[in-house]
């Protein structure tokens, strides 16, 4: 199951192209991550407030972490979240499936460098040219903003689906 999420998150992703080789970068100094797309499905979840469907990944640290139940999480475990705006299917419109991509957000654990955000570095590109989000590096407080009231859980909201 969580392989065939990742492949579904594999073929959305590549709609997200970049221009010519740039990656961009958040007001943060956190750049564009390449390799998320061949990372592990996580869990996937629906925003009912931005009608968005969203696949989190992660890297092998994030996996391993997420596993082992480790808490607070260890440099360098990185998740990925992507999001597409929900739309029904034409020929089977009970289901709703990902449509235009909206965004991707990264999530960079690092103790040292975020200390202020609880250890996590944050960035968010939108749309299919990836324009970093945030007029300058203060946009973080909103990011952690939301994520303060999971701190328990090392400011992580989702855990691995259950997958028999």
């Amino acid at each position: 199951m969580k392989r065939i999420l990742a492949a579904i998150a594999l073929t959305l992703a590549g709609t997200a192209a970049t221009g010519a080789g740039e990656l961009p970068v958040a007001p943060n100094g956190i750049a564009y991550l390449t390799g998320y797309r061949s990372w592990e499905a996580v869990a996937p979840s629906y925003r009912d407030d931005k009608g968005q469907i969203r696949l989190i990944l992660g890297n092998p640290t994030a996996l391993k972490a997420l596993r082992e139940g480790t808490r607070p999480f260890p440099d360098g475990a990185t998740f990925a979240k992507l999001a597409w705006n929900a739309e029904k299917l034409p020929k089977f419109p009970v289901a709703t499936v990902p449509g235009p991509f909206a965004q991707v957000e990264f999530m960079v654990k690092d103790g040292t460098k975020f200390k202020a955000t609880g250890g996590w570095g944050f960035a968010r590109f939108v749309g299919k040219e990836l324009r970093p989000y945030g007029k300058d590096p203060s946009f973080v407080r909103e990011c952690f903003g939301c994520h303060t009231p999971v701190k328990d859980n090392d400011f992580i909201f989702t855990h691995l689906a259950t997958v028999p």
